[in-house]
Protein backbone atom coordinates (compact mmCIF):
# COMPACT_ATOMS: atom_id res chain seq x y z
CA UNK A 1 0.00 0.00 0.00
CA UNK A 2 0.91 3.70 -0.50
CA UNK A 3 0.78 5.63 2.63
CA UNK A 4 -1.17 8.88 0.82
CA UNK A 5 -1.64 12.44 1.78
CA UNK A 6 -4.14 14.78 -0.01
CA UNK A 7 -3.34 18.12 -0.19
CA UNK A 8 -6.46 20.44 -0.81
CA UNK A 9 -9.95 18.97 -0.13
CA UNK A 10 -11.54 20.74 -3.12
CA UNK A 11 -14.13 20.16 -5.82
CA UNK A 12 -11.34 17.98 -7.26
CA UNK A 13 -10.10 16.34 -4.60
CA UNK A 14 -13.69 14.91 -3.49
CA UNK A 15 -14.71 13.99 -7.05
CA UNK A 16 -11.73 12.91 -9.28
CA UNK A 17 -9.10 11.34 -6.55
CA UNK A 18 -10.41 10.47 -2.76
CA UNK A 19 -12.82 8.25 -4.43
CA UNK A 20 -10.28 6.11 -6.53
CA UNK A 21 -7.71 6.30 -3.20
CA UNK A 22 -10.56 5.61 -1.21
CA UNK A 23 -11.38 2.40 -3.42
CA UNK A 24 -8.42 0.55 -4.73
CA UNK A 25 -5.85 -1.44 -2.48
CA UNK A 26 -2.70 0.05 -3.64
CA UNK A 27 -3.74 3.18 -1.63
CA UNK A 28 -4.35 4.43 2.03
CA UNK A 29 -5.22 7.71 2.11
CA UNK A 30 -3.62 8.61 6.15
CA UNK A 31 -3.72 12.11 5.65
CA UNK A 32 -5.22 15.51 4.38
CA UNK A 33 -3.66 19.12 4.21
CA UNK A 34 -6.60 21.04 4.34
CA UNK A 35 -8.18 24.61 6.17
CA UNK A 36 -11.45 22.54 6.15
CA UNK A 37 -10.97 19.91 8.74
CA UNK A 38 -14.70 19.46 9.94
CA UNK A 39 -15.03 18.99 5.83
CA UNK A 40 -12.10 16.36 5.61
CA UNK A 41 -13.25 14.46 9.67
CA UNK A 42 -17.28 13.76 7.73
CA UNK A 43 -15.75 11.89 5.17
CA UNK A 44 -12.30 10.57 6.39
CA UNK A 45 -13.06 10.25 10.17
CA UNK A 46 -9.74 8.65 10.78
CA UNK A 47 -6.96 10.42 9.15
CA UNK A 48 -4.84 13.34 10.68
CA UNK A 49 -5.75 16.65 9.55
CA UNK A 50 -2.71 18.83 8.46
CA UNK A 51 -2.93 22.68 8.64
CA UNK A 52 0.63 22.98 6.43
CA UNK A 53 1.94 21.27 3.60
CA UNK A 54 5.30 21.43 5.77
CA UNK A 55 3.68 19.88 8.59
CA UNK A 56 2.34 16.75 6.04
CA UNK A 57 5.55 16.62 4.94
CA UNK A 58 7.39 15.38 8.59
CA UNK A 59 5.07 12.17 8.28
CA UNK A 60 5.44 8.24 6.95
CA UNK A 61 3.45 9.17 3.99
CA UNK A 62 5.28 8.51 0.62
CA UNK A 63 3.06 10.03 -2.09
CA UNK A 64 1.21 13.49 -2.60
CA UNK A 65 -1.44 14.43 -4.28
CA UNK A 66 -1.68 17.77 -4.94
CA UNK A 67 -5.04 19.41 -6.53
CA UNK A 68 -4.66 23.12 -4.69
CA UNK A 69 -5.10 26.07 -7.30
CA UNK A 70 -3.20 25.98 -10.18
CA UNK A 71 -0.36 29.01 -8.64
CA UNK A 72 0.45 26.60 -5.80
CA UNK A 73 1.21 23.47 -7.91
CA UNK A 74 5.02 24.53 -8.94
CA UNK A 75 6.15 25.53 -5.28
CA UNK A 76 4.13 22.58 -3.55
CA UNK A 77 5.89 19.61 -5.88
CA UNK A 78 9.44 21.53 -5.43
CA UNK A 79 9.09 20.92 -1.45
CA UNK A 80 7.82 17.69 -1.79
CA UNK A 81 10.79 16.53 -4.00
CA UNK A 82 12.77 18.20 -1.64
CA UNK A 83 11.65 16.25 0.99
CA UNK A 84 12.53 12.81 -1.14
CA UNK A 85 8.38 12.53 -1.58
CA UNK A 86 6.50 11.12 -4.53
CA UNK A 87 4.04 13.39 -6.48
CA UNK A 88 0.68 13.52 -8.49
CA UNK A 89 0.03 17.01 -9.35
CA UNK A 90 -3.10 18.62 -11.10
CA UNK A 91 -2.61 20.23 -14.50
CA UNK A 92 -1.40 22.57 -15.32
CA UNK A 93 1.90 21.53 -12.86
CA UNK A 94 3.56 24.71 -13.28
CA UNK A 95 2.90 27.69 -15.05
CA UNK A 96 6.11 28.12 -17.23
CA UNK A 97 8.68 26.20 -19.11
CA UNK A 98 10.94 27.81 -17.00
CA UNK A 99 9.52 26.64 -13.69
CA UNK A 100 8.72 23.09 -15.53
CA UNK A 101 12.65 23.02 -16.49
CA UNK A 102 13.56 23.59 -12.74
CA UNK A 103 11.30 20.66 -11.07
CA UNK A 104 12.59 18.71 -14.02
CA UNK A 105 16.18 19.36 -12.78
CA UNK A 106 15.50 18.83 -9.06
CA UNK A 107 13.62 15.91 -9.83
CA UNK A 108 16.88 14.14 -11.26
CA UNK A 109 18.42 15.03 -8.07
CA UNK A 110 15.79 13.77 -5.90
CA UNK A 111 14.75 10.48 -3.83
CA UNK A 112 11.13 11.06 -5.23
CA UNK A 113 9.52 10.89 -9.26
CA UNK A 114 5.69 13.10 -10.20
CA UNK A 115 3.39 11.86 -11.76
CA UNK A 116 1.16 14.71 -13.77
CA UNK A 117 -2.99 14.13 -13.58
CA UNK A 118 -3.94 14.12 -16.94
CA UNK A 119 -6.70 11.81 -16.50
CA UNK A 120 -8.42 12.30 -19.59
CA UNK A 121 -5.88 10.14 -21.48
CA UNK A 122 -8.38 7.34 -20.61
CA UNK A 123 -11.17 9.02 -21.69
CA UNK A 124 -13.43 6.79 -23.62
CA UNK A 125 -14.12 9.05 -26.64
CA UNK A 126 -10.35 9.86 -26.85
CA UNK A 127 -9.12 6.36 -26.46
CA UNK A 128 -11.45 5.56 -29.71
CA UNK A 129 -10.23 8.20 -31.52
CA UNK A 130 -6.59 6.93 -30.71
CA UNK A 131 -7.73 3.04 -31.97
CA UNK A 132 -9.07 4.71 -34.88
CA UNK A 133 -5.67 6.44 -35.44
CA UNK A 134 -4.03 3.50 -34.99
CA UNK A 135 -5.95 0.62 -36.98
CA UNK A 136 -5.87 3.33 -39.85
CA UNK A 137 -9.18 3.20 -40.12
CA UNK A 138 -9.91 6.86 -41.86
CA UNK A 139 -6.68 6.58 -43.41
CA UNK A 140 -4.01 9.26 -43.94
CA UNK A 141 -5.79 11.53 -41.03
CA UNK A 142 -5.82 15.22 -42.41
CA UNK A 143 -8.09 17.18 -39.98
CA UNK A 144 -8.85 16.69 -36.02
CA UNK A 145 -10.70 18.87 -34.45
CA UNK A 146 -11.55 18.23 -30.14
CA UNK A 147 -13.66 20.93 -28.27
CA UNK A 148 -14.34 21.31 -25.15
CA UNK A 149 -17.71 24.12 -25.04
CA UNK A 150 -19.92 24.88 -21.98
CA UNK A 151 -22.52 26.96 -21.94
CA UNK A 152 -22.19 29.44 -18.95
CA UNK A 153 -22.03 32.90 -20.04
CA UNK A 154 -21.87 35.14 -16.71
CA UNK A 155 -18.48 34.93 -14.68
CA UNK A 156 -18.42 33.28 -11.48
CA UNK A 157 -16.38 34.54 -7.99
CA UNK A 158 -13.91 31.68 -8.02
CA UNK A 159 -10.05 31.81 -8.70
CA UNK A 160 -10.02 29.77 -11.95
CA UNK A 161 -12.07 32.73 -13.22
CA UNK A 162 -10.75 35.39 -11.43
CA UNK A 163 -7.81 37.39 -12.07
CA UNK A 164 -4.15 36.10 -11.45
CA UNK A 165 -1.74 33.57 -12.83
CA UNK A 166 -2.65 29.72 -13.25
CA UNK A 167 -6.82 31.23 -13.83
CA UNK A 168 -8.04 31.04 -16.82
CA UNK A 169 -9.69 28.56 -19.80
CA UNK A 170 -6.94 27.93 -21.52
CA UNK A 171 -4.64 26.64 -18.56
CA UNK A 172 -7.79 24.54 -17.21
CA UNK A 173 -9.36 23.19 -20.12
CA UNK A 174 -6.49 23.57 -22.51
CA UNK A 175 -3.84 21.14 -21.01
CA UNK A 176 -6.59 18.33 -21.53
CA UNK A 177 -7.01 19.13 -25.20
CA UNK A 178 -3.17 19.98 -25.96
CA UNK A 179 -2.23 17.00 -23.91
CA UNK A 180 -4.45 14.84 -25.13
CA UNK A 181 -3.16 16.30 -28.75
CA UNK A 182 0.49 15.68 -28.27
CA UNK A 183 -0.64 11.98 -27.23
CA UNK A 184 -1.75 11.49 -30.84
CA UNK A 185 0.23 13.32 -32.92
CA UNK A 186 3.62 14.42 -31.19
CA UNK A 187 4.81 18.23 -31.07
CA UNK A 188 3.36 20.03 -33.79
CA UNK A 189 5.65 22.23 -36.59
CA UNK A 190 3.37 25.57 -35.64
CA UNK A 191 0.98 26.83 -33.65
CA UNK A 192 -1.79 29.87 -34.20
CA UNK A 193 -4.16 30.65 -31.61
CA UNK A 194 -6.72 33.41 -30.39
CA UNK A 195 -7.15 33.37 -26.60
CA UNK A 196 -10.07 35.69 -25.78
CA UNK A 197 -12.32 36.78 -23.08
CA UNK A 198 -15.34 37.45 -23.95
CA UNK A 199 -17.73 37.32 -21.21
CA UNK A 200 -19.17 40.67 -19.37
CA UNK A 201 -16.30 41.38 -16.45
CA UNK A 202 -14.32 38.59 -17.81
CA UNK A 203 -10.70 38.57 -15.65
CA UNK A 204 -8.99 35.81 -17.20
CA UNK A 205 -9.41 34.09 -20.48
CA UNK A 206 -12.54 32.34 -21.17
CA UNK A 207 -11.92 31.17 -24.57
CA UNK A 208 -9.59 29.53 -27.27
CA UNK A 209 -9.03 28.70 -30.50
CA UNK A 210 -5.96 27.00 -30.96
CA UNK A 211 -4.69 25.72 -34.33
CA UNK A 212 -1.50 23.23 -34.15
CA UNK A 213 0.27 22.58 -37.94
CA UNK A 214 1.53 19.21 -39.05
CA UNK A 215 2.99 19.68 -42.24
CA UNK A 216 -0.56 20.11 -44.18
CA UNK A 217 -2.41 18.45 -41.49
CA UNK A 218 -4.57 20.59 -39.04
CA UNK A 219 -5.24 20.04 -35.20
CA UNK A 220 -8.12 22.59 -33.96
CA UNK A 221 -8.50 23.02 -30.45
CA UNK A 222 -11.11 25.50 -28.89
CA UNK A 223 -13.24 26.02 -26.26
CA UNK A 224 -15.99 28.48 -25.43
CA UNK A 225 -18.62 29.52 -22.90
CA UNK A 226 -21.43 30.51 -25.39
CA UNK A 227 -22.20 27.20 -26.65
CA UNK A 228 -25.82 25.76 -25.81
CA UNK A 229 -26.20 23.30 -27.50
CA UNK A 230 -23.90 20.17 -27.50
CA UNK A 231 -21.26 20.47 -30.41
CA UNK A 232 -18.89 17.57 -31.38
CA UNK A 233 -16.58 16.85 -28.72
CA UNK A 234 -13.79 15.13 -31.57
CA UNK A 235 -13.78 14.94 -34.90
CA UNK A 236 -11.14 13.09 -37.19
CA UNK A 237 -11.62 13.35 -41.13
CA UNK A 238 -8.85 11.37 -43.36
CA UNK A 239 -8.44 10.85 -46.67
CA UNK A 240 -10.79 7.53 -46.15
CA UNK A 241 -13.77 9.21 -44.03
CA UNK A 242 -14.79 10.87 -41.36
CA UNK A 243 -15.73 10.15 -37.42
CA UNK A 244 -17.93 12.79 -35.36
CA UNK A 245 -18.85 11.83 -31.55
CA UNK A 246 -20.69 14.36 -29.44
CA UNK A 247 -21.05 14.57 -25.66
CA UNK A 248 -18.77 14.57 -22.97
CA UNK A 249 -17.21 11.51 -21.83
CA UNK A 250 -19.75 10.41 -18.51
CA UNK A 251 -16.94 9.47 -16.04
CA UNK A 252 -16.98 12.53 -14.89
CA UNK A 253 -20.79 12.79 -14.22
CA UNK A 254 -20.54 8.75 -12.95
CA UNK A 255 -18.06 10.51 -10.22
CA UNK A 256 -19.97 13.39 -8.89
CA UNK A 257 -22.58 10.74 -7.95
CA UNK A 258 -20.60 8.66 -6.63
CA UNK A 259 -20.02 6.12 -9.07
CA UNK A 260 -16.71 5.21 -10.28
CA UNK A 261 -17.80 3.00 -13.31
CA UNK A 262 -20.81 4.73 -15.44
CA UNK A 263 -22.86 2.15 -17.15
CA UNK A 264 -23.36 4.32 -20.28
CA UNK A 265 -23.02 3.04 -23.91
CA UNK A 266 -21.97 6.02 -25.95
CA UNK A 267 -21.50 6.03 -29.68
CA UNK A 268 -19.82 7.89 -32.46
CA UNK A 269 -20.62 8.06 -36.20
CA UNK A 270 -18.38 7.10 -38.96
CA UNK A 271 -18.59 7.95 -42.39
CA UNK A 272 -17.23 5.85 -45.14
CA UNK A 273 -18.95 4.27 -48.05
CA UNK A 274 -22.08 4.21 -45.69
CA UNK A 275 -22.54 5.58 -42.27
CA UNK A 276 -22.68 3.37 -39.62
CA UNK A 277 -22.49 3.54 -35.77
CA UNK A 278 -18.84 3.12 -33.36
CA UNK A 279 -19.48 1.90 -30.27
CA UNK A 280 -17.11 4.05 -27.84
CA UNK A 281 -14.84 2.27 -25.79
CA UNK A 282 -15.27 2.42 -21.77
CA UNK A 283 -13.30 4.86 -20.37
CA UNK A 284 -10.70 3.68 -17.49
CA UNK A 285 -9.66 6.29 -14.81
CA UNK A 286 -9.60 3.01 -12.50
CA UNK A 287 -7.68 1.78 -14.54
CA UNK A 288 -5.30 5.11 -15.10
CA UNK A 289 -4.89 5.31 -10.85
CA UNK A 290 -3.53 1.74 -10.78
CA UNK A 291 -1.00 2.20 -13.54
CA UNK A 292 -0.04 5.17 -11.51
CA UNK A 293 0.30 3.11 -8.68
CA UNK A 294 2.26 1.09 -10.30
CA UNK A 295 4.69 3.91 -11.59
CA UNK A 296 5.57 4.72 -7.90
CA UNK A 297 6.51 1.59 -7.47
CA UNK A 298 8.30 1.09 -10.71
CA UNK A 299 10.02 4.17 -10.40
CA UNK A 300 8.78 5.29 -13.75
CA UNK A 301 6.41 8.47 -14.07
CA UNK A 302 3.08 7.21 -16.59
CA UNK A 303 2.72 10.99 -17.05
CA UNK A 304 6.24 12.68 -16.48
CA UNK A 305 7.30 16.05 -16.22
CA UNK A 306 8.80 15.87 -19.85
CA UNK A 307 5.13 15.52 -20.91
CA UNK A 308 3.81 18.77 -18.82
CA UNK A 309 6.58 20.88 -20.33
CA UNK A 310 5.22 20.32 -23.80
CA UNK A 311 2.42 20.92 -23.11
CA UNK A 312 3.29 24.23 -21.31
CA UNK A 313 5.15 24.94 -24.27
CA UNK A 314 1.91 25.29 -26.38
CA UNK A 315 0.68 27.30 -24.40
CA UNK A 316 3.10 29.79 -23.98
CA UNK A 317 3.15 30.18 -28.12
CA UNK A 318 -0.54 30.49 -28.50
CA UNK A 319 -0.69 33.24 -25.56
CA UNK A 320 1.99 34.78 -27.67
CA UNK A 321 0.41 34.05 -30.98
CA UNK A 322 -2.76 35.53 -29.81
CA UNK A 323 -0.91 39.06 -28.16
CA UNK A 324 1.27 39.09 -31.56
CA UNK A 325 -1.15 37.71 -34.01
CA UNK A 326 1.00 35.84 -36.22
CA UNK A 327 2.06 31.97 -36.60
CA UNK A 328 4.70 30.89 -34.42
CA UNK A 329 7.27 27.87 -34.97
CA UNK A 330 7.31 25.11 -32.35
Amino acid sequence: MINTILVGFGFSATTFHLPFLKALDEYNVTGVVSSRPDDVKRELPDVTVYESLEAALESEATLFVITTPSHLHNDMVEACLKAGKDVLVEKPAFLSVKEGEKLRDLEANSRGIVNVFHNRRTDGDFLTVKALLEKGELGDWKVFESRFDRFRPAVRDRWRENAGPGSGILFDLGSHLIDQALVLFGVPDRVHADVMIQRDGGQSDDGFFITLHHGEKRVYLRSNPFIAGEAPRFELHGTKGSFIKHGLDPQEAALRNGNLSPDVLETGTLSQDETSAVAIESGRYTDFYRELAASFIARRPLVPLSDALLTTRVIELARLSSDEQRTIDF
